[in-house]
């Protein structure tokens, strides 16, 4: 019996985004968490006494600013070294894109794929063939499976690569392949990466995505690990997951139905903090409140928005490790007819407007044509995956309702004003 622990898209010293211009985050913290993170998967790799590490792609984050990241690594591996561990890494996008990467000598006990072809390294003290293949450039939009060998039927045979499969959000499509292509080729385990979310596509045979080991902003929010595979007579026995995760992401949906007074609005908003904090089982949290919910409060919110933010934060520091990366405010009045927008009033044609611009679904660009002339004269490193203008569906309808929330709250305001 063996086991072997398998992680992807380690994005080493890459930024989390967020909470950079938050006044008591604890920026160092946010920094270092993704190595914070890695020093957790090398402390279980030993720990489990794991026979090799499986890193299904990017490892890095693009290119470096110098060789910082790429001695921390090499530290790594070192005490995985130690450990008598030995490492595997296929390469995807964010590592093709670095130049330095591809100059860097690792040590004797991690093994890099080749770019060029699949390639297969057994272990025959284990019984085990590793099949895999880098990366050769950072958009690779040919199927790398059709070049995998078939398995060798004597050894356990895994498959390590860097795929989109057959598409997932928020993810560009690189190295497309299908469920039964993987299937055909006779693997016991398919060791995948590119996606951030944990998921099991399949038992027979396994082939995961682990996910990613830090989040790195609000759109990979709940826990975020590794996995630990453990194989016994040429089967898998177990695949469990292990988080690693050192700081987390999540969003508090707050509902104000029937909501009356503020207090009661405040102390739900405290309701919600202190149930992320449990789920993070003593984890820092950065979370996302989103108001919801038909309230008496709604005028208020949107008139006193910055107010109402401040309370929040007010909140959240008395817990001590919650931070808010955003708030918004998705309320309906209760009752007040005086709130709700008027046929022909400013706030019936602005909620008009959205609703048109949400129908015609407009590229984010060409709602800011200016941004299309700044996209095309950026360098391509900086055009990868989690582009900021290559925005999901949610992240528009995000952007929505910020805008209708400004517009709202200075339009109520100025009704306010003019009343008194």
């Amino acid at each position: 019996m063996f086991r072997f622990l398998h992680a992807a898209d380690i994005h080493l010293d890459s930024p989390l985004r967020g909470l950079e211009a938050y006044e008591d985050a604890p920026v160092e913290q946010i920094r270092g968490s993704v190595r914070n993170a890695f020093d957790n998967l090398i402390d279980l790799a030993v720990n489990e006494d794991v026979a090799f590490v499986l890193i299904a792609g990017d490892l890095f984050d693009g290119d470096w600013k110098d060789y910082k990241t790429g001695l921390y690594f090499n530290n790594r591996m070192g005490i995985l070294r130690e450990a008598g561990i030995r490492v595997f890494i296929v390469s995807g996008n964010h590592d093709a894109a670095s130049q330095i990467t591809r100059s860097l000598h690792l040590p004797d006990n991690v093994t890099s794929f080749s770019s060029r072809k699949a390639e297969t390294k057994v272990l025959d003290d284990l019984g085990v063939a590793i099949h895999g293949r880098s990366f050769p450039s950072r958009a690779v939009t040919e199927d790398l499976t059709q070049n995998y060998p078939q398995a060798d039927p004597g050894v356990f045979n895994i498959g390590l690569l860097h795929t989109a499969l057959t598409g997932r959000p928020g993810h560009e499509p690189y190295a497309p392949c299908t469920v039964d292509a993987l299937r055909s080729k006779g693997y016991q385990y398919w060791a995948l990466g590119h996606v951030h979310m944990r998921e099991e596509i399949s038992k027979d045979p396994w082939i995961v995505f682990p996910g990613n080991i830090q989040a790195r902003h609000i759109r990979e929010i709940g826990p975020k690990g590794c996995t630990i595979v453990t194989v016994e007579e040429g089967r898998v026995l177990e695949v469990e997951h292990h988080n690693t995760d050192v700081l987390r992401w999540g969003v508090c949906q707050v509902n104000l139905d029937g909501c009356e007074k503020e207090e009661e609005c405040l102390e739900r908003v405290r309701q919600s903090f202190e149930d992320q904090l449990e789920r993070a089982e003593g984890r820092p949290i950065a979370v996302r409140v989103i108001l919801e919910g038909r309230t008496s409060l709604y005028g208020s919110l949107h008139r006193k928005a910055p107010h109402w933010i401040e309370e929040f934060k007010g909140i959240a520091a008395g817990l001590i490790d919650v931070w808010i990366e955003k708030t918004l405010f998705r309320t309906g009045s209760k009752t007040s007819s005086k709130e709700l927008p008027r046929d022909g009033s400013p706030l019936s044609a602005l909620n008009e407007e959205i609703k048109s611009l949400r129908k015609r679904k407009p590229v984010f660009t060409d709602l800011v044509p200016e941004l299309e002339q700044l996209r095309s004269k950026l360098p391509p490193d900086l055009l990868m995956d989690d582009s900021p203008f290559d925005l999901s569906d949610e992240e528009i309808e995000d952007l929505y309702g910020e805008i209708t929330e400004v517009l709202t709250g200075r339009m109520l305001k100025q009704e306010g004003s003019d009343e008194n």
